[in-house]
């Protein structure tokens, strides 16, 4: 998908040491035994599998939130109909011939089902099928809520993991070096692509100045270490997609329109091949209509702030 190849071998680790917790978790699981207002008589707890677990990813972590899902799912005895992001779909390809594999050494078979399809045709399935009681769902918080909704119509369950808007507020009496390494790799990592990545930077007005100066001087370091996601050397990669590309550059446009001003980057890098930009730090009001719209591309927007209640204020005004 784009991510740096430390990045993806991070994400087959989470895999593994979900693998390792979901053991553990196996042994955890046990019915209770209750007292009945009935002479003689005793409730016991049992809890049973609820059958297929329709999974559907992003093509953000393409490994690591199958993982998370199927996991769980296999210690409680469910089987699992997996849904990848069709731009990623060879990591799920790969993936699921490993695990079958494994599953098969074990005397399983057709325990996890693979599904890549073009378009929405698969995911719907999934999602209005009312034998599929339960759909995990990854991915933008618009398609999200329609998961949401169309799943809890027929009464089934959902696990959503959505888009984020993300915030630090930083203080003057902070560790502020840990503040600065975190907000550059949150803000930068997986060039932004993450529902976790830092979007909004909320500075004391005592720090702001040395700080964003300080993060538009090491901005550029990134620029220097673009390029092949495979090479040990870089530090960032480009975009998932084309598709990508213009949404930074629409986000770009927007943002200057609603007055915000380009501290570094907000270019396109049209003279190499591939999806590739520069990471951005824009200075806007908090309340600017872009601020409140996720655009999953590596631009981070800073803010000065007098007082801890006026930051948090300012922070819950985005939904």
């Amino acid at each position: 998908m784009g991510k740096i190849k430390s990045e993806g071998a991070g994400e087959v680790q989470e895999f593994i040491d979900i693998c390792d917790m979901a053991v553990g978790m196996s042994r955890t699981i046990s019915g209770q035994v209750l007292n009945s207002e009935r002479p003689d008589h005793m409730m016991m707890e049992c809890w049973n599998p609820i059958g297929h677990v329709g999974v559907i990813t992003a093509f953000n972590f393409p490994v690591a939130v199958f993982g998370w899902n199927a996991s769980l799912a296999l210690i409680c005895g469910d089987t699992i109909i997996w849904k990848p992001a069709l731009t990623a779909c060879l990591s799920t390809i790969a993936v699921g011939k490993i695990v079958t594999k494994v599953l098969e050494k074990h005397g399983f078979k057709s325990v996890i089902t693979v599904a890549c399809g073009d378009g929405p045709d698969v995911g719907n399935a999934l999602v209005m099928d009312p034998k599929v009681p339960l759909v995990s769902f990854t991915g933008s918080t618009a398609i999200g809520r329609h998961v949401s909704a169309e799943v809890h119509r027929r009464f089934g369950k959902t696990i959503l993991e959505l888009g984020g808007n993300n915030a630090t507020i930083v203080l003057p009496d902070c560790d502020l070096e840990i503040a600065f390494q975190g907000s550059i790799f949150g803000a930068v990592g997986t060039c932004g692509q993450r529902c976790t990545s830092l979007r909004r930077l909320f500075l004391h007005e005592s720090i702001y100045d040395s700080f964003v100066d300080r993060m538009v001087k090491a901005y550029p370091k990134f620029n220097e270490r673009m390029g092949d996601p495979l090479d040990e050397n870089t530090l960032l990669g480009p975009l998932h997609m084309k598709r990508s590309v213009d949404e930074y550059k629409k986000g770009i446009e927007e943002i200057q329109k609603q007055g915000g001003k380009i501290l570094y980057g907000g270019k396109v890098l049209e003279d190499r091949e591939g999806n590739y930009v520069l990471p951005t730090i824009v200075e806007i009001a908090h309340d600017a209509p872009i601020v409140k719209t996720e655009i999953f591309a590596p631009i981070l927007y800073v803010f000065k702030f007098n007082t801890i209640e006026e930051a948090i204020e300012w922070n819950n005004e985005v939904p």
